[in-house]
Formats: structure tokens, C-alpha cells, sequence
């Protein structure tokens, strides 16, 4: 060419400088478009007590600062990488594919200009793919967590309604609690307690198909509900919100599940190191989350089945509704959140499926030597869409409502349900006072019992919002039992 240099590489010393303005700032203006809509997004969930959810986008935006520094260094070191040099039977060992580049079309670099028996370490378009893999793995990680639980608590919805019928009479009548019955003969007992029940093979045989079919009962949901009210709490509360509760726990346990913790940083490391050509490692790889939820899903069942077995094994008579006492002992090393470890692993390994399967369909083709076998390839992505919906329908939402059988309440999200609860009493003291202060409240006339000396409902609402600033871990009880009371009230004020 005339101009002295090629087309295809050039320095910024010959490059138009409106052409490096232009892409300065594209990527400046689209950084900060990025940082403001974290920021609105932050704000939003601030304005509506998302305080977990706020916690969740902190924690991504370590995370992104992680791939922000790796990919820093990945270019800063870029040169000094490529001049690494390493034998050629070095480099010829443990390859992804079959066979290095022929002779005919091989790609001369510094190394095999000096020695014509090495070759360099990671040529630059190596460490452009390897960039762009840990990118995409990130973001993969990031959109599968938020499609995960998102999912799940689209399906965690329907149990709004279950929790709203234990306010109703017929519900109350049907748990009458001075109506006794032998624990077999409830409809809890009758789905858990059998004569083989008591065989460990049995259970679990029983258990791990259960997961596919109506994994979460709604007498499950209500007894294990009446379980937790009892122990935490007092049988009056009846009218705690636990489908709430629930839903803000799994908020919580959100900002673990979505970050990527060092040690799944050096699974990848070892997962890069083992991808060689004829081993079929990633093959294998691919039924390690499918195995994990499903004896996952296995062990929350069996958990919710123990709690029966236990309950027969105290008393044989049932008075009102089964009681089931949450306890430690029922997970695996008397630890809950050991259950939550092993399903976050489990929904970054399939995350990491699915990256590698974009990255290489994207960088390489989709008939590259990586889905050199096709049946392996379908087979590898069946399965993790059979993960997926494992996860979102079955084991997610099985294992938000049986984490709460544990022996200690979660404080940090019950004390947001308490805040919760006093602004909704707060605006009802503000729509009252409203209401008292109007030209149609002269023509009401009031009962004479409220007129003999009994505390209107604003004045009860004072007091329990004076209590709540006060309140500590201690108290906790104390305020859930006066919500029924102060419910009870203002029904019969705004009557």
C-alpha cells in the first residue's frame, strides 16, 4: 500500500483523531449512562424498602469492579504476556481442539521470529477471547440469578392466597383448636406418615419424585406456617404475613446468590484447565448441577417428612392445627445455610454452562471443534434448561419456605416487615385524623363504648409507633402481639 502501513494495524499517532474522539466517547457516555441507571435503580429500591435488593446490587457492583480490574490487567500485561515464550511441545499438550494450526497457514509471532522451536505463551487474540469469556461470564451469572428468582417468585405468589384463607372462618373452624384428631388422620399425616415411612431408602425414594409433583402442598405451606408462628411467636398471631416474610428472606439470601465468591472464581480456573480434547470434561460437568438439585430438592422434601415423623412421635393425638417444630437438626450439619451454599454452587455451575456455550458459539462458530460432537452439545443445553426450570419452579421456591424450619428466626428481615407494618399504621392514622377532621364527621355518632373512656384507634397506632422505635430483638414478640389487637380496632373504628 502507498500510505507505509497496513489496513489492519496502525497506532492512534496515524489514526484520525475525530475517529478516537468518537469511540472515547462512546465508551465514556455509555459508562456513565450505566452508573446512573445503577444509581435510579438504587433509589428506587431505597424509596420502596428494598433494602436486600440494594444490598444485592452493591454486591454486583463489586462484583463488576472484579471484572473491572481483571480487565485491566488483562490489558496493561497484554504485551508482556505475548512475549513469553514456552517450547512448542509445551504448547502442543493439553489443547482444547485436535489439531494446532498447519504449518502452510501458521501464525508467525515475536517468540518464532527468534526461535523458530517456541512459540508464545497466549498470543493477543487469545487474551481478547479469554477477556471477552470472563465477560460474559459475569454477565451470564448476573441475568440467570435474576431470571432464577424471578421465576421462582412468580410461583411463590400463589401461596398469597393460602396465607390470606387462615384469616377466614372457614379456615378457623376447620382448626378448631379444641377439636382433637389422631395425627395419621390429618390431612398433613396422610401425605407423610406411612407404615414404611421410617425406612432412610424409602423416604428418600418417596421424596425425590415428590419434587416433580406438587412439590409444595398447600397443607404443607400452612402447617409448616402454623409450625413457625408457634415457635417464634404466639398461636395469636395468627394474622402474621408469612408469604411476605418469606419473600423478603429470599430477597436476603438473593445478594449471595447472585455474587460470584473466589472460590467459584478458581473452579473456572480449573474448569479452562481440564477442557482437553477427548477428556469430555464439560459433558460431565453438565450433570453435576442437574444431580446437585435434584437430591437437593430430595433433601427438602425428606425434611418436611421428618418434621411429621417427629410430630407422631411426641403425641399420637393432634389438637387444632399439626404442630411441627422447626429445628437445625434437620439439615445437613445442623446448618441451613449449608442448603444455600450448595444452591448457589449449583446455579453458578449451570450459569457457567451456558456462558462457555455463548462465548464459544459467538467467538468460534457454532461448528467448531468445541461442538465438534453435536449430540454432546444438545445434550449439555437440555440440561441446563432442565436445571433451570428445576431451580425457578421446584427447588428454589421449595427451599424458601423450608430454610424457615430452622431453630432462629431471621431478625434483620422481621424487623423490616415490623417497619413495614408501622407505616401502614401511620397512614391509617393519617387518613383517620383526616377523616375525623372532615365536615362529614359531624354526622356520625358514635357508639357509647367508645365514648367511655376507651383509647381510639389513632391513640393505639401512637403508642405502637413509639413502641417500634424503641423495639429491639427482645421485643419482637411483644409487637407482633399487638397487631391483631390494633387490626381488630380499627375494623370496628372505621365500621
Amino acid at each position: 500500500m502507498a500510505t507505509g502501513y497496513t489496513s489492519t494495524s496502525y497506532s492512534l499517532q496515524h489514526t484520525p483523531t475525530w475517529a478516537i474522539a468518537l469511540v472515547s466517547f462512546i465508551l465514556i457516555s455509555t459508562s456513565i449512562i450505566l452508573e446512573h441507571l445503577i444509581h435510579l435503580i438504587i433509589k428506587w429500591l431505597r424509596k420502596h424498602r428494598k433494602s436486600d435488593l440494594v444490598e444485592a446490587i452493591e454486591r454486583l457492583q463489586s462484583e463488576l469492579m472484579i471484572l473491572g480490574f481483571m480487565s485491566l490487567l488483562l490489558t496493561v500485561t497484554q504485551d508482556t504476556i505475548t512475549e513469553i515464550c514456552i517450547p512448542i511441545k509445551a504448547a502442543d499438550t493439553m489443547l482444547p481442539c485436535r489439531k494446532r494450526i498447519n504449518n502452510d497457514t501458521a501464525v508467525f509471532d515475536s517468540c518464532s521470529a527468534k526461535n523458530a522451536s517456541k512459540v508464545t505463551l497466549v498470543s493477543k487474540h487469545g487474551i481478547h477471547q479469554l477477556h471477552m469469556f470472563i465477560f460474559v461470564l459475569a454477565v451470564m451469572q448476573i441475568v440467570y440469578s435474576f431470571l432464577t428468582v424471578s421465576l421462582a417468585r412468580a410461583k411463590m405468589r400463589r401461596w398469597k392466597t393460602w396465607d390470606e384463607e387462615t384469616k377466614t372462618v372457614e379456615y378457623q373452624v376447620a382448626n378448631d383448636p379444641n377439636r382433637f384428631r389422631y395425627t395419621r388422620q390429618t390431612t398433613f399425616g396422610r401425605r407423610h406418615i406411612s407404615r414404611c415411612t421410617g425406612s432412610p431408602l424409602y423416604l428418600w425414594t418417596k421424596c425425590f419424585f415428590r419434587q416433580f409433583f406438587h412439590s409444595v402442598a398447600k397443607v404443607d405451606y400452612l402447617t409448616l406456617r402454623h409450625g413457625f408462628i408457634s415457635a417464634h411467636f404466639s398461636a395469636r398471631n395468627s394474622n402474621f404475613d408469612f408469604q411476605n416474610y418469606i419473600e423478603q428472606s429470599l430477597e436476603e439470601d438473593f445478594r449471595i446468590i447472585v455474587s460470584i465468591s473466589p472460590v467459584m472464581w478458581f473452579t473456572v480456573v480449573i474448569f479452562l484447565l481440564v477442557d482437553v480434547h477427548g477428556w469430555h470434561v464439560y459433558l460431565w460437568l453438565s450433570y453435576v448441577p442437574l444431580l446437585m438439585v435434584l437430591v437437593l430438592g430430595a433433601k427438602l422434601e425428606v425434611i418436611v417428612d421428618e418434621m411429621a415423623l417427629q410430630m407422631k412421635d411426641v403425641n399420637d393425638v393432634t389438637k387444632g392445627t399439626p404442630l411441627v417444630r422447626p429445628s437445625d437438626n434437620f439439615f445437613w450439619f445442623g446448618h441451613p445455610g449449608f442448603v444455600l451454599t450448595l444452591l448457589h454452587y449449583t446455579l453458578f455451575l449451570n450459569a457457567f454452562e451456558l456462558a462457555f456455550f455463548i462465548w464459544v458459539s459467538t467467538q468460534f462458530g457454532i461448528n467448531s471443534c468445541y461442538h465438534e460432537h453435536k449430540s454432546f452439545t444438545i445434550t449439555r443445553m437440555v440440561t441446563a434448561v432442565a436445571v433451570q426450570i428445576l431451580c425457578s419452579y421446584v427447588t428454589l421456591p421449595l427451599y424458601a419456605l423450608v430454610a424457615q424450619m430452622g431453630s432462629q428466626v431471621k431478625s434483620k428481615t422481621l424487623a423490616k416487615i415490623l417497619r413495614q407494618f408501622h407505616d401502614e399504621v401511620r397512614e391509617r392514622k393519617r387518613k383517620q385524623e383526616q377523616f375525623v377532621k372532615s365536615p362529614s364527621f359531624r354526622h356520625i355518632n358514635l357508639s357509647s363504648e367508645w365514648s367511655q373512656g376507651k383509647k381510639s384507634v389513632p391513640e393505639l397506632s401512637s403508642v405502637l409507633c413509639e413502641s417500634i422505635h424503641s423495639c429491639d430483638g427482645g421485643e419482637i414478640v411483644e409487637e407482633m402481639e399487638h397487631r391483631v389487637k390494633i387490626e381488630a380496632k380499627s375494623e370496628e373504628y372505621m365500621n
